[in-house]
């Protein structure tokens, strides 16, 4: 059996952290799904810069769209869209099998507008009614300005995948705003329909604030993982008596999601992180090396422990050291946002780049 599908047997999904033409019509994504038992994806402007730079895949939707007078932004997100709707199709039967539970695909929001919440809930639901998938996320990144957006954003019937939270301070606040906005609701069923299913964890960037960062968000994953709930009290009556409640609206409880869990350390293993964030009723969403790399030669051993094993006590042990995680958190949060519109930047200007080299050619 390959690790893929051990994990996921163990209660965990494994979704693909990426996306491009070519897997769509080569049929490596449906193969994927069958070999790997991967049961959602993720996209980023990284990814699509990288999948429109390096191929010619895109050239001939892109004229089209200019013939049709599109441009910039307007223009990339319709390139998105149409990869997505295909890749939410290939999702769709495990989406319909499970209820809504698994078989997602994500798209994210302009990073311009992680401190614009109004135009944040706008972008959320055109985005969403332009794909016209109920299995499609919209990414909002969970900045302060972000929260009340993706507050409104599940109010309105939008999925919602939060990414850039670098501690349990930033998934607690998160979901104590979402929890009291959903009680000052009354818990209509309309509403909890809209239940928020996945909470983002981006933890690439410790590496890059000390070498030990990697562990501390480990330890950071394991204490939300106690937070959550997600091993022990899951079982217990009154969380049962909520998820009936919740089911019954077509609701979910939140999932911790670890993003990008791919290795940046070329000294460390390869398969670093899915080991040490193996856990029940989470996802872990991978870049394709990282499953590949699982799927080879990958082992899954002890999952998370429900109290969150021995996170406070190396947590305690960085702050003794001088390290702040909070502090580093926020951090990470601000250089996340800042590292996305970078890549948002890079995407537009490959696309006006290659509009150019088209034009010409025309």
């Amino acid at each position: 059996m390959k690790a893929t599908q051990k994990l996921h047997e163990l209660g965990q999904s494994v979704w693909l952290d990426n996306i491009t033409g070519d897997l769509l019509t080569s049929g490596t994504l449906k193969r994927y799904i069958a070999e790997f038992s991967l049961s959602g994806l993720t996209s980023n402007p990284t990814i699509f810069d990288h999948a429109i730079k390096n191929s010619s895949h895109y050239d001939s939707a892109i004229r089209s769209k200019l013939n049709e007078g599109k441009s910039g932004e307007t223009l990339f997100f319709e390139l998105a869209i149409e990869d997505l709707a295909q890749a939410a199709d290939l999702f769709r039967p495990i989406w319909d099998r499970t209820n809504g539970v698994d078989g997602w695909v994500s798209l994210e929001v302009s990073p311009l507008l992680a401190h614009d919440t109004a135009s944040t809930i706008a972008a959320a639901r055109e985005l969403h009614t332009q794909a016209k998938r109920p299995n499609l996320f919209i990414k909002i990144p969970g900045t302060r300005e972000g929260l009340p957006a993706i507050e409104e954003s599940i109010f309105a019937g939008v999925p919602v995948n939060v990414t850039l939270l670098f501690s349990r301070e930033h998934y607690l606040a998160r979901r104590r705003g979402i929890s009291a906005r959903h009680r000052a609701a009354h818990c209509s069923r309309s509403e909890s329909r809209c239940w928020l299913r996945c909470i983002g964890l981006h933890q690439s960037l410790g590496c890059r604030r000390c070498r030990q960062g990697s562990r501390a968000y480990t330890q950071q994953a394991r204490y939300r993982n106690r937070e959550t709930n997600i091993q022990g009290s899951l079982r217990g009556a009154r969380f049962s008596t909520l998820a009936a409640y919740l089911q019954r609206g077509g609701g979910r409880p939140q999932r911790l999601l670890w993003a990008s869990t791919g290795t940046k350390d070329p000294a460390a293993s390869d398969v670093l992180y899915i080991k040490a964030l193996a856990a029940p009723l989470t996802v872990n969403t991978m870049p394709e090396g990282t499953v590949k790399a699982l799927a080879d030669h990958g082992e899954v051993g002890e999952m998370l422990a429900a109290d969150g094993g021995d996170a406070e006590e190396v947590l305690s042990q960085f702050a003794k050291a001088g390290v702040d995680v909070d502090a580093l958190a926020a951090t990470l949060q601000d250089d996340g946002a800042k590292s996305f519109v970078k890549s948002w930047n890079e995407l537009l200007g490959v696309i006006s780049a290659k509009t150019e080299v088209l034009k010409k050619a025309s």
